[in-house]
């Protein structure tokens, strides 16, 4: 797409990509708890309380977490069209700042910046994702879909998540169950954006609102053309005029031989 180089393309799609790292980290600090942590009874701000085993590591994914969501939002802007592609920047520009937030002031010191910035991070990827999945719809149906279930989930499990229903996945895995979607879903917007990108630009086809208009049009015209055939149809025929006969000029009346006409 136009404004957007394969360099951008590139870093932009390595930005999301190494959104994936809070997963490695967050293996890698309940591993260093001894088997105490539960990832369905407890929250992932857990993991970076000054009891965890490596608060510091946890909650330094958080801010590159938000620097990363960022930085693929500013880079991958321009590849993304339509009412969607306006919303993602605010959207995931909230989501970064409030998992930044989540990193800066982890549980156990200042409460509530740390709650607003989870909220922040939760309800701005959700969204982010559902308005991405429509920024890139156009260019790839399959990848619209899967962003879009992936934020469908995300904000169904936000909305349960603030509202304590809890009981199935537990307060733990219910809070996993909105967070994970959302590196998920960045990862693979920003792979699928930069292999987009690799190929060679081609025309776009019509819209599925342009054939839809193409197709009345079309069907419009055979009912036209179908009314014109049967007025034809039921039209009576017009009576021709008989062709006046020229009188004789050169006949004779008293010629013998001039051949007989009819006299009135």
């Amino acid at each position: 797409m136009a404004g957007v180089t394969p360099t951008r393309y590139r870093w932009g799609a390595i930005a999301w990509l190494l959104t994936l790292q809070f997963f490695v980290v967050e293996t890698v600090v309940q591993l260093r708890t001894g088997g105490g942590y539960s990832r369905a009874d407890d929250l992932i701000s857990d993991l970076g309380t000054p009891a965890s085993a490596a608060p510091l590591l946890m909650n330094a994914s958080f801010v590159a977490q938000g620097v990363l969501i960022g930085a693929g939002a500013v880079l991958l802007r321009p590849a993304l069209t339509g009412l969607g592609g306006r919303l993602v920047p605010a959207f995931l520009t909230a989501a970064a700042v409030g998992v930044v937030l989540v990193g800066l002031f982890p549980l156990g010191g200042q409460e509530d910046l740390h709650q607003a910035g989870a909220g922040l991070h939760f309800v701005g990827g959700g969204l982010g994702l559902l308005a991405l999945a429509y920024a890139v719809r156009p260019r790839s149906e399959g990848l619209g879909t899967a962003l879009a279930l992936l934020g469908l989930l995300s904000t169904a499990m936000t909305v349960f998540f603030a509202l304590g229903i809890t009981s199935f996945l537990g307060e733990g895995g219910t809070e996993r169950a909105s967070a994970y979607p959302i590196p998920i879903g960045l990862a693979l917007a920003g792979a699928g954006l930069w292999a987009l990108g690799r190929r060679p630009a081609t025309r776009p086809g019509p819209s599925l609102r342009e054939l839809r208009a193409r197709e009345r049009a079309e069907r419009a015209e055979r009912d036209r053309e179908r009314d014109a055939a049967l007025e034809a149809a039921t039209r009576p025929e017009p009576t021709r005029p008989q062709p006046d006969v020229e009188p004789d000029d050169d006949f004779d009346p008293e010629d013998p031989w001039a051949a007989s006409r009819r006299r009135d």
